[in-house]
């Protein structure tokens, strides 16, 4: 039989229990050397962890899959080509908002099909005039309803403008197109005869966007929505051990 050292207190099966409390507690050693008695933390913490992470797995869940799916449902991507440098280099990849003709404004660059031109494929071009605008372009210089318009972006060949000038009334639900590189760009300049080069604005498909705070946000949602699902995930294993660590049942 073990002999408690001189002076020591005799340990006993009891030691630490308090009547009224149930069985005494275990004492738990963890990797670091902390000592927790889990008997003294009842299940409602770890309970209460299970809570909040299932809560956070669930709110991170929905709100990725709320971002992807409206990115998804509002928004795709085009190729840009030759025609619409320097706003958009050849071959960069150009993310537009799936819109109707109704929300097309002078200068935007839209995503249109028309059937029998370019083959009936999509193609990308900025909106200079609606239907009713007079629209007069000459050497370089363009109105919109006598209003000059200053075109910054606007690309011409070295020795200058060398389109032919255009004088044309839009029709109504009509729109007018021309691209950024006025010297490569196979716009409305070159149908003049099938409704002075204008396009319906039905046949819009999708406008670039001004900017990339929408997608700026969507993407942020997303990865929050990844750290709450983890975060979440963390807090239910934590919640499902037997012991807790020492660092959570301090909490």
């Amino acid at each position: 039989m073990a002999c408690n050292p001189p002076g020591a207190h005799p340990r006993t099966a009891t030691d630490g229990y308090r009547p009224g409390h149930g069985t005494a507690p275990i004492d738990e050693t963890t990797s670091n050397g902390e000592t927790v008695q889990s008997r003294n933390h009842p299940p409602v913490r770890r309970s209460r962890l299970l809570v909040v992470g299932a809560a956070l797995m669930a709110l991170g869940l929905a709100a990725a899959a709320g971002a992807l799916v409206s990115f998804q449902m509002s928004y795709t991507s085009v190729t840009a080509r030759g025609g619409m440098e320097p706003t958009y280099r050849e071959g960069m990849r150009i993310v537009m908002e799936k819109a109707g003709g109704t929300a097309v404004r002078h200068g935007d660059v839209v995503l249109f099909a028309v059937p029998g031109r370019y083959g009936g494929l999509p193609v990308l071009q900025r909106v200079i005039g609606l239907g009713g605008d007079h629209i007069v372009l000459a050497d370089g210089s363009l109105t919109v309803n006598g209003r000059a318009v200053s075109e910054p972006y606007v690309k011409w060949a070295d020795d200058g403008p060398s389109a032919p000038d255009i004088d044309v009334t839009v029709p109504p639900d009509r729109m007018f197109l021309l691209g950024d590189n006025r010297a490569n760009s196979n716009d409305s300049r070159f149908f003049l005869d099938e409704d002075a080069g204008t396009v319906p604005t039905a046949a819009v498909l999708g406008r670039a966007l001004p900017d990339r705070s929408t997608l700026t946000f969507l993407g942020l949602t997303v990865v929050l929505g990844v750290l709450s699902c983890v975060g979440g995930g963390v807090c239910a294993v934590a919640g499902r051990r037997r012991t807790l660590p020492a660092s959570f049942l301090r909490a």
